[in-house]
């Protein structure tokens, strides 16, 4: 019988030892388990990936060693994000608590801070766009223009002030350039060579199906363009003559119904992505304007939302398919903003069974 007692004492020794040889080698054995929308996993549509709020979550940690060396290092943290965008590994967060841009390089697991001075130093910049080559486009809401930088953020120039009353929004794609006024009750169109005034959208009065109370976001299609008009509760598409050719949703609190839409983003399929600050949640429509699906919510929970603003999708999958549950296939990322909470951009993937 004592030597049955210390066999098994061995043994599960051999196997404590194990357990803690394997945690040192950065082998998880308590992994958190997914997070859908909708919950039941057989019919879920979206699953939560991650998330990101300091150089933390992308950078080692600061060792032992180090923190004796120089002391403790405070992390590099989003402040107050309100526009996202992704390119080729990096994530750019519209930064209103600084005037700037956070930087998270996920290719080289860096995390730094970028904002810009002299001339091209932003006072109000909200969101901004990427174009295919990385260069970056910031609208200035109180300068009324919009600042364009290199994607190794030198400085090239700005325009827009002439025609913008308060630019809150950005988009570019081929050879044009689409900027939100959200005061001057239009979206203003530019050449994208030549940074030229072109024209503007809706041309109507106050009253009319097209008009544009408040539009705060955009987002623009292969033959679309998509605007979140929180002056009524609505996003608006026009086509790229800027005429209206439908509204999506209507004012109130009911599901399907929008109370302070955003960010708007538009996926390859016409599935409309429209964040809602008061609900804090993001609503999904089909590209006839039905309601597919709503995920979010003001929750403490992983993937909730803390007053969010921005959403933007990407097809880049590469540097996230290791989140995704193997039952599923990861068609396409789905970045959130966050202005406030333990959470500041969190990352969901469009999903489909297997």
């Amino acid at each position: 019988m004592k030597r049955l007692i210390k066999t098994t004492i061995l043994v599960l020794s051999g196997l404590m030892l194990l357990v803690a040889c394997a945690s040192k080698k950065g082998i998880t054995t308590n992994t958190l388990p997914p997070v859908y929308y909708p919950e039941q996993t057989d019919s879920a549509k979206v699953q939560y990936l991650t998330s990101f709020t300091s150089s933390f979550d992308i950078q080692k940690k600061q060792s032992s060693f180090n923190k004796a060396l120089v002391g403790n290092v405070a992390p590099l943290s989003i402040v107050k994000g309100y526009g996202v965008e992704y390119h080729k590994g990096r994530i750019y967060v519209s930064d209103i608590g600084f005037g700037g841009f956070d930087v998270l390089d996920l290719n080289t697991k860096a995390f730094t801070y970028f904002k810009p001075q002299g001339r091209g130093k932003l006072k109000g910049s909200v969101n901004a766009s990427l174009d295919a080559n990385g260069d970056l486009y910031a609208v200035d809401i109180s300068e009324k223009k919009v600042n364009y930088y290199t994607k190794e953020h030198k400085y090239l120039g700005s325009f827009g002030t002439k025609e913008n009353i308060a630019p809150s929004d950005v988009k570019v794609l081929n050879d044009k350039i689409w900027v939100c006024d959200s005061k001057g009750n239009r979206i203003n169109v530019y050449d994208k060579a030549t940074k030229s005034f072109l024209d503007y959208f809706p041309k109507a009065a106050e009253g009319d199906d097209n008009f544009l109370f408040s539009p705060t976001n955009l987002d623009v299609g292969p033959d679309k363009i998509y605007v979140s008009d929180m002056g009524d509760g609505t996003v608006k598409v026009y086509n790229y003559q800027g005429d209206h050719i439908q509204t999506i949703a209507s004012f109130g609190i009911q599901m399907g119904q929008l109370y302070r839409p955003k960010g708007v983003a538009v996926d390859k399929e016409g599935n409309v992505y429209v964040v809602d600050a008061n609900f804090q949640n993001i609503q999904i429509f089909d590209k006839e304007g039905k309601l597919l699906l709503f995920f979010g919510g003001p929750t403490g929970d992983r993937g909730g939302m803390y007053l969010p603003t921005s959403v933007a999708i990407s097809y880049d999958t590469g540097l996230f398919e290791h989140y995704v549950d193997p039952k599923y296939d990861l068609k396409y990322l789905i970045f959130m903003a966050n202005q406030f909470g333990p959470q500041r951009i969190n990352v969901y993937g469009r999903i489909e069974r297997k």
